[in-house]
């Protein structure tokens, strides 16, 4: 993880560094995002965040395949390495922005789901790939359900590797809030953190808090189901490795999907 502050306009831009993994993220990279967030709280030169992803294939696609993470032996709780990745697990109620470059899916939906608003490549494409591998999408589909109209959230959940959606679809449905031309995502989402940096910081945070209590309450009893959900509908992990190795290069792989552009 790269984190670079321009204190002259109060915007820091926190980018997902691990290209050659499309930005998945493993322990260490959780652990890193958790404790960005809770220093810019302490940070009075961030008034405004931007987070995107390293090259051009992915903004993140989520928890990193490769990543151990032990679990307790009880069907009542889960270690989650990703519930604490984004800025409002961490208190921090500065204004921030994802600026999604290449694929979002699956986990990657934390850190989208936390954000103010989201910038997009108009060749970026967001799919929730959970259901094929036989894993509940419980935190994605609650986070997304606040942007989005229930229909495509489910859409978008239930249908798994097989369709991706396009950034003109997810524009349509109130996802994102601009698409701009390739390559130009990160300079349109720092353009309008700079705006609102440039504003009063109490009452930028005070709007900020204010936006989210209109869902605070509906969002917070969702997201107390959620680790119930997981431990009683996940497949063993070893099961979903399974399907993991089976479905990597088929015709109903990530690379086979077929996408919703309208």
């Amino acid at each position: 993880m790269r984190t670079a502050v321009d204190k002259e306009t109060g915007v820091a831009v926190l980018t997902l560094d691990r290209p050659e993994r499309h930005n998945a993220i493993d322990l260490a990279t959780a652990a890193e995002l958790a404790a960005a967030w809770r220093g810019f709280r302490f940070d009075d030169t961030v008034r405004a965040v931007v987070v995107t992803g390293a090259g051009e294939k992915a903004f993140c696609t989520g928890i990193d395949r490769g990543a151990e993470v032990p679990q307790p032996n009880s069907p009542y709780t889960i270690d989650d390495p990703l519930i604490a990745i984004g800025p409002k697990a961490n208190d921090l109620w500065k204004p921030v922005i994802a600026a999604v470059n290449g694929m979002a899916c699956g986990g990657a939906f934390y850190l989208l789901g936390e954000a103010e608003f989201v910038v997009a490549d108009e060749r970026a494409t967001f799919f929730d790939p959970h259901t094929t591998y036989g894993m509940v999408s419980a935190y994605e589909t609650i986070h997304m359900a606040q942007r989005m109209p229930f229909g495509e959230v489910a859409r978008m959940a239930l249908m798994g590797t097989a369709e991706r959606v396009s950034a003109r679809r997810a524009y349509e449905t109130g996802l994102v809030s601009e698409l701009t031309p390739p390559g130009e995502v990160l300079a349109a989402a720092v353009r309008a953190a700079e705006t609102i940096a440039s504003y009063p910081t109490e009452a930028v945070q005070g709007t900020v808090r204010a936006v989210w209590s209109a869902k605070e309450a509906a969002r917070a009893q969702a997201l107390a189901h959620a680790p119930h959900l997981i431990a009683l509908g996940n497949l063993p992990p070893e099961r979903q490795a399974e399907l993991f190795a089976a479905r990597r290069g088929s015709a109903g792989s990530t690379g086979g999907a077929s996408f919703r552009t309208r």
